[in-house]
């Protein structure tokens, strides 16, 4: 009789993490649960490029310059890359503390602040941490039961302690931080390039339809489609204005962040720049060296774990030769199911001990105890003597 054990799944810890995330690929991506915008994002880039391929690119590559549709793509490929990389990745979420390490930073923190009387309000978690020869204060978050690395905050939307925070992008649908912000800097510039790219031809391909013949507009290379061409470049052109304001200001607007080495959230915040006027220890004095550590620097790896194995249970399958009651003792490898030795499990263990049998042996005569008496103490008999001996 076979007997199966149930297979449980391999459960992974991007199953089991708090926060309000979303993963897909088995973990390998992660966003946002709202990302309703992000869709948006994707359809108002797609869209826009698609028309300007299919209807601009064409006719200004035949009037103008083949190179104008390769630039193009180049900048569409690399400002897409970057979206999904900025969207799809980790930011740099801190993993929140276990049982045991939330008990021990809460006895310390009653052993530093002692008992509180009744009525009055606790005393601020905070701890101090020296930067550059500056204080910086490392903030308790009662979410997370950590005292946040330095630049590092809590997101509401997404419910996690993100390092180095900058803020919650609703537009890539991901939090922005340490691990990510390079992306989403290259992606704003390289999508405010490629608006200021699409609206300046599709200026130039109205202006020069404009000057054609009316006749040879209609009938030339797209013949019966002038209004239908003429109403997609208009919506073109008006996608690309109002787009061009908001994400060219906001490339504007970070890389002044870059060049400082400050987050949005500090420039919100006011922290460096408040009433005390604190200098950011964080910043080298140097534009480049700024924006050489936030854009090239080296990228630290996620601490989530995110793919790691967190239960595995695998089915086994057992064979019996003959059914066992219910509460039976298990039986031993020397005994069989009677309780008698096997034999077939006693001569593969050990094959030179001699055969017992069942029946006991008769017991022996005095002679015979004697002479096994003298034959272990070593003390052998001559013949004539042992003949003698047994005689009398």
């Amino acid at each position: 009789m076979s007997v199966m054990v149930a297979r449980k799944k391999v459960v992974r810890k991007w199953e089991k993490l708090p926060g309000r995330n979303t993963f897909c690929c088995d973990g390998r991506i992660m966003m946002a649960r709202q990302k309703g915008i992000f869709y948006l994002t994707l359809f108002l880039i797609l869209g826009t490029c698609a028309l300007f391929f299919a209807f601009e690119c064409r006719y200004l590559a035949v009037q103008l310059s083949p190179a104008i549709p390769v630039f193009a793509a180049v900048l569409f490929l690399f400002a897409m890359a970057t979206l999904l990389r900025t969207s799809f990745s980790d930011p740099g979420v801190i993993p929140r503390a276990l049982p045991d390490e939330a008990a021990f930073i809460e006895m310390e923190i009653e052993a530093t602040n002692g008992t509180v009387p009744q009525g009055q309000r606790p005393p601020p978690r905070i701890k101090n941490f020296q930067i550059n020869n500056q204080i910086v204060k490392l903030k308790y978050c009662y979410t997370c039961k950590i005292f946040r690395p330095p630049r590092a905050s809590h997101c509401s939307i997404c419910d996690n302690c993100v390092e180095r925070f900058d803020h919650h992008c609703p537009w890539v649908g991901n939090c922005v931080g340490k691990r990510n912000y390079r992306y989403f800097y290259l992606f704003i510039l390289s999508l405010s390039l490629l608006t200021i790219y699409i609206f300046t031809f599709n200026i130039v391909y109205v202006a020069l339809t404009c000057l054609e013949d009316s006749d040879t507009a209609g009938l030339g290379l797209f013949p019966g489609c002038s209004q239908s061409l003429t109403v997609l470049t208009v919506l073109e052109v008006l996608i690309c204005f109002f787009t061009l304001w908001s994400v060219v200001g906001l490339t504007g607007f970070h890389t002044f962040l870059v060049a400082l080495n400050q987050t949005t959230n500090e420039d919100i915040k006011g922290s460096w720049t408040g009433k005390n006027r604190v200098q950011n220890p964080y910043s080298h004095g140097n534009i480049v060296k700024n924006c050489c550590e936030v854009l090239c620097g080296p990228l630290p790896p996620s601490v989530l774990d995110r793919r790691g194995i967190l239960q595995q249970e695998e089915s086994t399958s057992q064979e019996e030769s003959c059914p066992r009651a219910l509460g039976a003792p298990e039986p031993t490898a020397a005994q069989g199911p009677g309780g008698q030795a096997e034999e077939g499990s006693a001569q593969q263990k050990d094959s030179s001990l001699p055969h017992q049998s069942a029946v006991p042996a008769p017991p022996l005569s005095n002679a015979e105890m004697l002479e096994e008496k003298q034959l272990t103490s070593g003390e052998l008999l001559a013949p004539s003597q042992d003949a003698g001996q047994a005689e009398h």
